[in-house]
């Protein structure tokens, strides 16, 4: 590595923090930042969140005895100080490549990675599972849940919470850096803060608790009575606290910047042996004063040098529901905690009084949304597919019965070739396709993405627009043309029923760029190809009465291609629709998609040939 990384280039395990001075350690935090600044800004991720934490990841390793002891990230993305700190630094170039680091937490990638995080708000469910098997088990070893305060607002955690028991080896790290938690009381509180984390006052407590509870047949009752006791003055001072009414010991807040005073405290949530919560205060994307200022923006980042290609069809919705919501005033959007992500907050800019972040609340933003459309409201969420599995049973049971008009804005659908296995939106056509009253629409051009949810709101009926991460391809754009319904194209102006075609190709969404560069590689060779472009598939039986329309006697295979899960997925379905109305009989039909498998690439191919559903295997299947 770089020279200018001198205490950084020592690190080569958690084992190798011991020992270092606190000038080392000083040196240290600023060096990882450097590095974190240097390398995200080349391969892209997640900046800010992994900047405000720097000393708390040193200081946990320097007091845990991880692998053993596991620390689990909530959300993973905040991992990359862990990652670098665990032996992973010089790797740091492949991060989000195939075969290359995670940008999440992953126990294939390294024994220090306890669990898989892709999501928020699961940390403290997973650290209490893994803290009862301690417990049935009788290790001894701790369990640590470094949560951001933003996970608050998922309900997981409070459920989570709710069911944590007192006598469990296990530390609840809240770390503060965007909404305030406790109630904020003022320079007493502070000052209060700051002797309840002093070394004096640990080691009272300690050997006071110590002492009362070993005076013999009174002990334990003396020392729960003069814990009561000062809890209700100390609540009487200065409020309740959340997590002790929980029964949990609570330590802080603290400056989550000060690896001495976290060190101290971690230490101390150890002697008790005994679950703990220690509330740290962090500057979201401290260090590097563009992500201080907007840690939005730098939350989850492309690579610098990365060509932004345009609107993006996350703008482009949020741009064209805006621009509804002139005329119409019963149009809301909501969004949970993606504001950014999903391109709303510049609705909720336009239309604050219309505009509902939730949270990282999924379930909840789907039935709050059913609310007020039954409320006579027209609501558009905005929710990445990942996200929307979430949320399963509240489009079955709130919405799709009621025949409720919610609109699903359903973001990054199809596979992500960046963050991996737990992003890839893969499962939404085929949840999504079992659910009557509802109807599925997948425009790859920002003119369909505009007629769909034009068509979505005017229908009035539950809806999902699913569209891919990114730009409109350019290519695909000029490719297509309308037959005067905009929910099927069809490539070449000189494709028609009448046409001498040895096999039709019928896809949707962005991996139509592949069915076009396999009809050309088969036209090269002397092979006729049609390419049906579906911008909307359910009713799936409507689908098929007018696909059928185009395939004419001369076909001899229907190949189905799709960027999602085969079962369930559009080929079954359609494929069934078009034989039950002998649209294709005596025809070799094909499915082309991610067969049972949750795509991890290995290398750093693109992701399509990963799956096998690439121009090369299109091809190959129809020779």
């Amino acid at each position: 590595m770089d020279e200018k990384y001198s205490v950084l280039n020592r690190i080569n395990s958690p084992d190798d923090l011991s020992g270092m001075t606190k000038d080392e350690l000083l040196r240290l935090s600023s060096e990882i930042r450097e590095f974190l600044i240097e390398n995200v800004s080349k391969t892209g991720g997640h900046l800010a969140s992994n900047l405000g934490v720097v000393e708390l990841t040193i200081a946990l390793h320097r007091v845990m005895q991880s692998p053993r002891d596991r620390i689990i990230f909530d959300v993973g993305h905040q991992s990359y100080v862990h990652k670098i700190l665990t032996g992973r630094k010089d790797r740091f170039n492949t991060l989000r490549r195939g075969g290359g680091l995670s940008a999440f937490t992953n126990p294939n990638e390294s024994e220090y990675d306890a669990f898989v995080a892709g999501h928020s708000s699961t940390s403290i469910s997973a650290a209490l599972g893994f803290a009862q098997a301690d417990k049935l088990s009788g290790s001894d070893a701790y369990t640590v849940a470094v949560v951001g305060d933003g996970a608050f607002t998922g309900g997981m955690i409070h459920e989570a919470l709710n069911n944590c028991e007192n006598d469990l080896r296990l530390i609840i790290i809240i770390n503060e850096n965007e909404m305030s938690i406790s109630k904020n009381i003022g320079h007493f509180a502070s000052n209060m803060a700051k002797l309840r984390s002093g070394k004096r006052y640990l080691k009272t407590k300690r050997a006071t608790r110590n002492f009362i509870i070993k005076i013999p047949l009174v002990g334990k009752w003396l020392f729960r009575s003069i814990r009561d006791l000062k809890k209700s003055l100390k609540n009487a001072m200065y409020g309740s606290n959340y997590f002790e009414d929980l029964g949990l010991d609570y330590l802080g807040p603290v400056d989550g910047h000060n690896i001495e005073v976290l060190e101290r405290l971690l230490r101390e949530a150890k002697a008790t042996g005994k679950s703990a919560v220690i509330h740290i205060r962090t500057v979201k994307g401290k260090g590097f004063e563009p992500a201080e200022n907007d840690p939005s923006t730098y939350h989850g980042m492309a690579p610098l040098d990365a060509d932004g290609g345009g609107l993006g069809f996350s703008k482009a919705m949020a741009h064209h529901i805006s621009e509804i919501a002139q005329k119409d005033e019963k149009i809301c959007a909501i969004t949970a905690a993606m504001g950014a992500g999903t391109g709303l907050s510049v609705f909720g800019e336009a239309y604050p009084d219309r505009y509902f972040d939730v949270g990282i609340a999924e379930a909840h933003a789907l039935t709050f949304g059913a609310g007020l459309a039954a409320g006579g409201m027209t609501p558009v969420i905005g929710i990445y597919s990942t996200f929307l599995q979430r949320g399963y049973d509240s489009i079955i049971h709130d919405i799709a019965i009621q025949k409720l008009p919610v609109i699903m804005a359903i973001d990054r659908a199809g596979l992500n070739s960046s963050d991996g296995a737990t992003h890839h939106g893969i499962f939404d056509v085929a949840f999504l396709s079992e659910i009557p009253n509802l109807t599925i629409y997948t425009p790859v051009t920002y003119e369909g993405l505009k007629n769909s949810i034009d068509a979505a709101i005017e229908s009035k009926t539950p809806s999902a627009v699913r569209y891919p991460n990114g730009c409109e391809n350019e290519v695909v754009k000029a490719a297509f043309y309308g037959d005067g319904d905009f929910s099927l194209r069809i490539a070449r102006a000189d494709f028609s029923v009448t046409d001498e075609l040895s096999a039709v190709i019928i896809t949707h969404g962005r991996i139509a760029s592949e069915a076009l560069k396999a009809e050309k590689m088969l036209r090269e060779k002397g092979i006729s190809v049609g390419v049906i472009l579906l911008e909307k598939l359910k009713p799936y039986a409507d689908t098929a009465r007018a696909v059928a329309k185009l395939i004419s006697s001369s076909v001899k295979k229907v190949v189905f291609l799709e960027e999602e899960i085969k079962n369930g997925g559009m080929g079954m379905i359609l494929s069934e629709e078009l034989e039950n109305i002998g649209a294709i009989k005596g025809k070799e039909k094909i499915i082309l998609a991610t067969d049972d498998s949750f795509v991890i690439r290995t290398t750093d191919e693109p992701i399509y040939k990963t799956a096998g559903v690439d121009a090369e295997a299109v091809t190959k299947a129809i020779l």
